[in-house]
């Protein structure tokens, strides 16, 4: 599919770089910054969410399903546009342009559609939680999955059945909808029309104003709260979920606003220039950063995560754990060395071994976070070094005469 140049009369494939080999190589590391990015944090959430995978409610399931849609995305489909950017033109020409084309607009349409279900199910949750509670289980959760996958999977292949078109863009080095294919056929009128009104505009609302209105009500319920000198943890905790979950639909549209706005306006121009190809170059690559910052998001406002995160790498490296200092109390005044303090090595994936527990509820884990005091100043087989003894009659003693219990461990 040619094009006729009239600078130098000569033809030029629609397929070649309509950029600079200097802003092509930039392109080409803009994208690749972006694939390192997304793997290394969407991987991260994808292990730690296949570690906890049974501790998982049912909204953490679009989650999972929004880093599936990231990662696969830049593994399968943009290591081709990195390609041809260093290449200079677009590699493979029609065939891969429409596979590259068809892929991420599939890619792209389930993580609105995700993020979607996510603000919807929130938004009842908080609103309707007594009306909707049986409906927000795991198995619909998974059908709300599936359905998300099956919508954007028919939608996007209407393309290649004569519905619209896949092409590249004015820039050369990528490929996407034929948006000017709304003065070519009523067909093509129609998917283009609908691509924005159906699947853009309709989704766009309903995130914006469900995630609005949660957060709202959760800060006004936590400032009431407040005022009356009420502390809940587990409405801070509701709150600090309603902000990550907001800040994750908020970027996701801030991201995709400009290569949005850039399309629509492209809808209805009917020359084929309007702008010059480095103005679809930066809304392209401002969208594809969306796929980076959602691990961010999870491990900044997530503790649950950030706890995970620390326990994997301690698992990989267990020197960034430090080491964990037991403190044993004797019980009663005649024991010659009352005080005793045991160092071991700190790791998350092996505590049921230690003699003390890491456990925020101490009281179901006394089976295993049990210290006594033995003769030959063992604890469990394991040697305890003294480092002072005291007679002191101000020492403090557990209860009576009952046997001692480990304290929380002490880390430095």
């Amino acid at each position: 599919m040619p094009l006729n140049s009239s600078d130098d009369n000569r033809t030029i494939s629609v397929f070649t770089s309509k950029l600079t080999p200097a802003a092509d190589i930039c392109v080409g590391l803009a994208i690749l910054s972006v694939v390192l990015l997304s793997v290394l944090g969407n991987g991260l959430v994808l292990v730690i969410c296949y570690r906890r995978r049974k501790k998982m409610v049912g909204s953490e399931l679009l989650c999972v399903n929004l880093a599936v849609v990231d990662f696969l995305c830049c593994i399968c489909f943009y290591p081709l546009s990195i390609l041809s950017s260093f290449h200079h033109a677009w590699l493979g020409e029609n065939i891969t342009c429409v596979y590259y084309g068809l892929g991420c607009y599939i890619f792209g349409l389930c993580s609105m559609f995700t993020i979607t279900a996510i603000s919807i199910i929130r938004y009842l949750k908080t609103f309707y939680s007594l009306v909707y509670a049986v409906w927000l289980e795991g198995a619909n959760i998974r059908i709300a999955c599936c359905a998300i996958w099956l919508v954007a999977a028919v939608w996007s292949s209407f393309p290649l059945f004569g519905w619209g078109e896949y092409v590249p863009e004015p820039y050369g080095l990528s490929c996407t909808i034929a948006w000017r294919g709304y003065h070519t056929s009523a067909k093509d009128a129609f998917y283009v029309i609908c691509s924005f009104a159906c699947f853009t505009l309709v989704p766009v609302l309903l995130i914006v104003v469900s995630q609005c209105r949660i957060l709202y009500k959760v800060s006004r319920f936590s400032y009431s709260l407040s005022a009356r000198g009420i502390r809940n943890n587990l409405r801070h905790a509701e709150k600090r979920l309603s902000v990550m979950f907001f800040c994750i639909s908020l970027g996701f549209v801030i991201a995709w606003a400009p290569y949005a706005v850039v399309s629509f306006l492209f809808i209805f121009h009917k020359e084929h220039w309007y702008m010059a190809p480095e103005g679809f170059v930066f809304p392209a690559l401002f969208a594809k950063s969306s796929h980076v910052y959602n691990p961010f998001i999870y491990f900044y406002f997530n503790k649950t995560f950030q706890r995970e995160l620390r326990c994997l790498l301690v698992s990989f490296c267990p020197k960034l754990g430090g080491n964990r200092v037991g403190v044993h109390i004797a019980a009663g005044h005649q024991a010659p060395y009352p005080i005793h303090i045991q160092l071991q090595e700190r790791s998350c994936i092996q505590k049921k071994n230690f003699g003390v527990s890491q456990d925020r509820n101490h009281s179901k884990s006394k089976s295993r976070g049990r210290v006594t005091h033995t003769s030959g100043n063992r604890v469990h087989s394991r040697p305890v070094y003294t480092c002072w003894g005291s007679t002191s009659r101000n020492a403090p003693t557990i209860l009576g005469n009952e046997p001692a219990k480990a304290s929380l461990p002490v880390s430095i």
